[in-house]
Order: C-alpha cells, then structure tokens, then sequence
C-alpha cells in the first residue's frame, strides 16, 4: 500500500463495477485500494482508511452462502457506502429489510430527492442513475432516513449520524451523470479528504519508498519494449541511478526492427540497458511446436535462462523490478477466489522464484492509464507511453501452428503494415490495441492471371480501459481497405485479409 496518502477501502463483492469505483475514487483525487469482502478488520485498520465503500455484486443477502463481510466493519469509526448490494448488507446487518423484486430494475430510472441529504447535496432532482439490481431496500434500518427514491424503489438512504449511507443505484457508471458528483461528496463532505492524490505525489512516494528499500544495493529490471516495464524501470532509475542494470531480450519475435528502436529509445531515457540478441535461440526451442501452451511455456522458461546468464554477470544483483499492474494484483485476489486459467499469463513470470532476489513492483497500485500518466510526468518519450500493449510471448502466439522464421517475417510485415496505416488515419491512440494475426489456413486466391493458394492474415483490433474486458473497434472502412489492400500487395505470401469482430469476453484479445 502507498505510504502517506489519505486512503479509501473498498470491499468487493464480486460486483462487475468494482474495479470502475477503484477508478473514479482516484480520479478524484484519493487513494483506493480494492479488498476481498472477506478481508478482516484487523487487516482493513491496518491500511488506516478514511472511508470504506461496499461494492455491488451479483449474490441476494439473503440466501445462504451469500459473502456478507465482518459486521464490525460498520464499525470502525469511518464513513461508509454502500452501493447497491453494499447498500442492502447494511440494511440486512442492522435490521432493515431487503425483498426480491417483483420487476427488476435494471438501466436507467429517474432518481428525485425527497430529503435533505449530505451524499446527495448539489446533485438535481430528478436525475437519471443507473439501475442493476434483482432485490430492493423495502424497509431501511431504525435511525436511516429514505433520502431519495424512484418510481419502484428506495434511492437512497443514510444515517449521518453514524455515517453510514446507501444508494441503490450505481454512482460509478458514466450512465449515471451526476455520480462523480455524489461520490466526491462522500469523499469531501463526508469523509472529509484533502483529495491530494496525483501521480506527481504518487512518484515523490514512490521514488523515496525505493530509495528506503534498496539502500546500497543493486537491481536488476526486465524490460519488454512496453508501457509497463518502461515506466517501472524509470521509476527505479530515477531512486537508484546506474545501480539498476536493465536487460532486454530480443526473442526474435518482437516488431519488426524493434529491438533496435526500442534499445535507442531506452539509451535515450538515460537507462542503463543491455540489449541481448537471442532470436536464433528462441526459434530453435519452438521448431515444430505447434501448441499454444506450450509455446508459451516454452519462451518463459528460456527468456528466465537468457535473463539468468545475463544477471549472473553483472555480479551481486539483490533486487529485481517488475511491471504488474493494478488489475494482475486484483485478479490474484478475487472475491471468488483465484480465475480459472485461461491461458499463461502474457508476461513472463518466474523470475523471484528462479532467481531469489527481492521484488520491486513499484507500478503494482496502479491501473493502465495511470502508469502512462507516470511515464508522460517522468518524460518518458511518447512512443513508450501510449505503445500497445504486447504479449511476452510476442508473435508467437500471433502466429497460430508453428512458429519458423519465414512465418515470422511475414507476420512482422502485415503487422508494420497495420501499424502504419492506424497511425495515418489518425486511429493508433484512439484504440487499447491493434495487430496482425498469421492464421494456419491457405486460401485461394487470384493474383493477375494465376491462381494462388496462400497465408490468410487477420486484423484485430480492440477498445478497452484495461484490457479485462475489451469490445471490437468501429475501425473506419477506409482505413481497413489499405490494410487489406497494402498487406495483400506488398507481402509476399498472403492473399487474404479478414477482421476479427469478437469481443472479450466471451473472446480474449490475443488469438492464442
């Protein structure tokens, strides 16, 4: 947890907008930090909260087996919200009443105050809110004033005295207008916060926390070529100087000249980075492996061999820095326990564990937008900062069946080309991510007056805020007509080109 910031705590119940209440808090200007419901009270203290928010969630509280966290936490001493589901485990824990809806609201419904209220101070009536819930508040606890309601249900309700309030809506969804306004009144008014987060703030701590935690010693950073670990080894750099060593590691399934752009980007960053081309390697390992697991396997446990020898002769090396993220952090500690494995992780894991040095996560309370934030603060180059994100693994899984060196070519030549005409039409920054995918079927096709029987490439290209979830890009027609056109005219091998229109999920973003 960061150090010196006022914080917010947020008990998640499963709920599908946990993550975007994380959001909007900070944007706000305060720290949060998401929990599972089933956290103690002992640990939440721990952390000093100034506020605690209830997250939706999917569960009746009624019915057996529903996650009901400690009751004591409505006891703390801090204000508290409830948001929807959190708002009926306040009724059900003191003694109000919640019922199954007879028509469940679900979308917009007009919300109108209908008592003085410190949550719902300065926000119109009526307003629209967003609506998701199955049960309702039909009965709120003693003490708790209705505060607003809808046509078919309570609204909102509150006990100032306690600083204990509910809503039933969700304040956190941009379908909601006026809940950024509602939740910096919880924030300000009730709990009453500075509001002083920012990433300035954020790398002051930052830079000092490491600073505190390496001392004397020396760290050693894996980079990628991406957003993530850029920003990370930035941070450190900026603590420690040259007493962080960087290494990057050509796979020979990067970009297409890659490692040589990224490389003088990062000596230009004033990074001290050793460049290691290992791409004859790393093809050799995967001849006639066609296995998309396997594949990864395979890339993780020779890029932690090539990392090794690397480390090993820069001498004594007592910490290692990583790129995770906010959402990796999120994910490991479901509410419903640890995700199903859908796939190894896209970045390569390991290291700790293989190389016994001391972890340094430094961007690990952040989401993405926030670290490209950091990066633009800390000066990085902007073609660091707003990079697509891309997998460990690189091409490899972008080239379903076996990966050789001729499919990589290929692949590398569709995907420039994918690149640069997102870029002419203006479309790069406006999109999460966008590649090429070389698909292990031949087509046939008519080239002049013969015919062909060659590669198909697909174009991906996806809208997100984090990559958790992601929905197909609306690309322009015309935009995909050069893609279409250029890969097919100018790469030796394809004649034809098809866009992927799935979303995630039920899909994920990578093909493999």
């Amino acid at each position: 947890m960061v150090p010196n910031h006022e914080t917010v705590i947020i008990l998640d119940f499963g709920g599908q907008y946990t993550q975007l209440i994380a959001r909007r808090v900070r944007e706000l200007g305060v720290y949060s930090e998401i929990v599972p419901f089933n956290t103690t009270v002992e640990e939440i203290e721990r952390k000093h909260p100034r506020g605690l928010i209830l997250s939706g969630g999917p569960a009746s509280v009624y019915e057996e087996g529903a996650p009901r966290p400690d009751p004591r936490t409505l006891d703390m001493g801090v204000p508290v919200l409830g948001i929807c589901y959190g708002a009926q485990l306040l009724a059900y824990f003191l003694g109000g009443e919640v019922k199954p809806s007879s028509r469940r609201e679900y979308g917009y419904a007009e919300v109108e105050t209908i008592a003085e209220s410190r949550l719902l101070e300065g926000v119109p009536s009526p307003m629209k809110a967003w609506m998701s819930h199955g049960d309702y508040l039909s009965r709120p606890p003693e003490g708790f004033t209705i505060t607003a309601a809808t046509d078919a249900a309570i609204g909102a309700v509150e006990s100032s005295e306690r600083n204990l309030y509910g809503v039933q809506f969700h304040p956190e969804v941009a379908h909601t207008p006026y809940g950024k306004d509602i939740l910096r009144n919880f924030l300000t008014r009730i709990c009453q916060l500075r509001c002083d987060w920012s990433m300035a703030s954020f790398i002051e701590t930052t830079v000092e926390d490491i600073r505190r935690r390496v001392g004397a010693g020396r760290a050693v950073c894996g980079l990628s070529g991406g957003v993530d670990s850029s920003v990370a080894a930035a941070l450190v750099a900026r603590a420690i100087g040259d007493r962080q060593t960087c290494i990057f590691v050509d796979t020979g399934l990067l970009r297409k000249n890659e490692f040589e752009e990224v490389l003088e980007a990062y000596r230009d960053m004033g990074l001290q980075v050793v460049g290691v081309a290992a791409g004859e390697r790393f093809l050799t390992r995967l001849a006639g492996v066609a296995d998309p697991e396997r594949k990864r396997k395979i890339i993780g446990n020779e890029f932690i061999e090539v990392f090794q020898e690397e480390a090993r002769r820069l001498g004594e090396v007592e910490f290692l820095v990583q790129g995770t993220l906010y959402p990796d952090v999120i994910e490991s500690v479901s509410v419903k326990g640890p995700s199903a494995v859908i796939k190894s992780h896209h970045n390569v894991g390991g290291l700790p564990e293989k190389m016994h040095l001391k972890l340094i996560e430094p961007l690990r309370e952040l989401f993405k937008d926030e670290v490209r934030r950091v990066g633009r603060e800390l000066g990085l180059p902007e073609e660091i900062v707003s990079r697509h994100p891309f997998p460990g693994p690189g091409l490899a899984v972008r080239i379903l069946g076996e990966v050789t060196a001729d499919r990589v070519v290929l692949l590398q030549e569709a995907d420039k080309i994918v690149i640069e005409e997102l870029r002419r039409a203006d479309l790069y920054d406006k999109v999460w991510q966008a590649f090429a995918v070389l698909l292990p079927v031949s087509t046939v096709g008519v080239m002049g007056d013969n015919r062909t029987y060659e590669n198909a490439i697909a174009i991906r290209a996806v809208e997100s805020l984090d990559g958790m979830t992601a929905d197909w890009a609306r690309l322009d027609w015309d935009a995909l007509q050069r893609m279409s056109s250029r890969i097919v005219s100018e790469v030796r091998g394809v004649n034809r080109v098809v866009y992927d229109i799935s979303s995630k999920p039920p899909s994920t973003i990578e093909w493999e």
